[in-house]
């Protein structure tokens, strides 16, 4: 194949992906684009980690971070989001090299417990669970917004209207995604990227003109790498959940696969071609996670300085179900009632567009685990679809009910946040097994992506530590 055959990919990819797009075929592949705009066209997957991750950590954390520490953690903001990209890089680089989702590498990591599952595959089964309430938090933000907005059956934020626009979001996000079909997220998700990110960033650049105007000594004192007392657990939590977390990081590359980056590279015949194509569709990926980075990074620092800027100097800080109404108050206190639902619209967008990418990538990780467990085979794609479908009606409604039983959406993420970053450390061991036994030799000798693998390593090892300590209850500082 010429490299003049970079054009037909989408339909071609269209009809793979019909087929069966975890089964990598030679009549799958495809060239590779050779320039930055032939690889911007391939972009998607990180679209959508990025829809996911904004929702989670960057509206709800990182702007209550903000509003309790000041401008001081402005620091850990930026670290958060730079330093797990790499383990990102180097799991994505393995599943297009392999062709295998990241749940089935994890399990190459010995022992096995249970069928072909190992100690990693049960350590994300924990970490699940406790997922369990920060994806109910970011469904109860998005059902607190229609609320606020639609205040039927009753008063804003009152049970009765809580209850309504829950089942609501549920029939609406069960009957988009049981098709399981990968367009329909990615679209949801790039809509909901641009809504939310042209919103936050424009207010954040607008303070200055403002009565919440901020100066470069408080961006200096943002950078000083301190972190005030009584901050320090609410700063790992974010560290756990900024940026891409564990669970992010395993799901991208099951949006890579869909995509087609290891179908169009092929399978391993061990041909200097195959190569070829492979270093390729590598550069389309690390393209697509830049982009993402760039995303995440802007909107992190945005919603923490819009944090620090007004809420903090009125003492605000989000909690329980009234977070949507504190969050609101960045907006209608520079823009005045327009801002108010600006605000509304927009944080229901992307915690939406959160709920969306939840549901949509959780059901196939699990269906990937029964699999691995030795319930069934995972290239039988009529029975992989059937279960994919049925835990994108069931999942959902677990977690409406963790939000509508404990309705508290901020203490919700962080615990989720806490368990990513325990099982982020998981994954770095993963990542390193990987890449030492399955990753041929000329793919790992990029000297700067292994130096900034091991920096990354290391930071995610001290808060894996942390964390544990935590639990425990060994506390570390104020």
């Amino acid at each position: 194949m010429t490299q003049n055959s970079v054009e037909p990919a989408p339909v071609q990819a269209s009809a793979a992906a019909a087929a069966d797009p975890y089964r990598l075929d030679p009549a799958d592949v495809i060239e590779p684009p050779t320039t930055f705009a032939g690889r911007l066209r391939h972009l998607g997957p990180g679209l959508i980690i990025s829809a996911a991750v904004i929702g989670s950590g960057e509206l709800i954390t990182t702007t209550a971070l903000g509003a309790k520490a000041g401008f001081i953690l402005l620091w850990l903001v930026i670290i958060s989001t730079a330093i797990k990209v790499w383990v990102q890089l180097e799991l994505a680089q393995w599943t297009i090299l392999s062709g295998k989702t990241a749940l089935e590498g994890y399990s190459h990591v010995g022992p096995r417990l249970i069928g072909r599952a190992g100690w990693i595959n049960l350590l994300w089964i924990l970490m699940d669970f406790a997922k369990v309430l920060q994806r109910g938090g970011i469904i109860g933000g998005a059902v607190a917004a229609l609320s606020i907005m639609f205040p039927v059956i009753g008063e804003p934020l009152g049970t009765p209207s809580l209850v309504f626009w829950t089942v609501v979001a549920l029939a609406v996000v069960i009957s988009l995604l049981v098709t399981n079909k990968y367009g329909i997220v990615e679209k949801f998700s790039v809509a909901a990227v641009i809504i939310f990110t042209l919103s936050t960033v424009g207010l954040a650049l607008s303070l200055p003109f403002t009565d919440f105007a901020f100066t470069g000594g408080d961006i200096a004192s943002g950078l000083s790498f301190a972190i005030p007392a009584g901050t320090l657990g609410f700063a790992v939590a974010m560290f756990g959940i900024t940026g891409v977390g564990a669970d992010e990081m395993t799901t991208y590359t099951y949006w890579c696969l869909e995509k087609g980056y290891a179908r169009y590279t092929g399978p391993d015949d061990g041909s200097a071609a195959r190569a070829r194509r492979a270093r390729g569709w590598i550069s389309v990926m690390r393209t697509d996670v830049l982009v993402s980075w760039i995303i995440s990074t802007v909107c992190t620092m945005s919603f923490y300085v819009i944090g620090a800027a007004i809420l903090h100097p009125q003492d605000l800080v989000p909690e329980g179900n009234e977070m949507i109404t504190t969050l609101s108050v960045m907006y209608t206190s520079v823009m005045g009632e327009p801002g108010h639902w600006i605000f509304l619209i927009g944080a229901f967008a992307v915690l939406f567009s959160t709920f969306i990418a939840s549901t949509a990538s959780v059901p196939r990780l699990w269906t990937n685990t029964v699999s691995l467990l030795g319930a069934f085979d995972w290239s039988n794609l009529a029975v992989r679809t059937r279960i994919i479908r049925i835990l994108t009606v069931v999942f959902p409604i677990i977690w409406a009910l963790s939000f509508l039983v404990i309705q508290s959406p901020v203490l919700m993420v962080q615990i989720g946040g806490v368990a990513s970053g325990v099982f982020l450390v998981a994954v770095v061991i993963a990542v390193w097994f990987l890449r030492s036994r399955e990753v041929p030799a000329e793919f790992r000798s990029n000297h700067f992506f292994t130096v900034m693998l091991v920096l990354s390593s290391l930071a995610i090892a001290a808060l894996g530590i942390y964390s544990a300590l935590e639990t425990f209850g060994i506390e570390i500082g104020a």
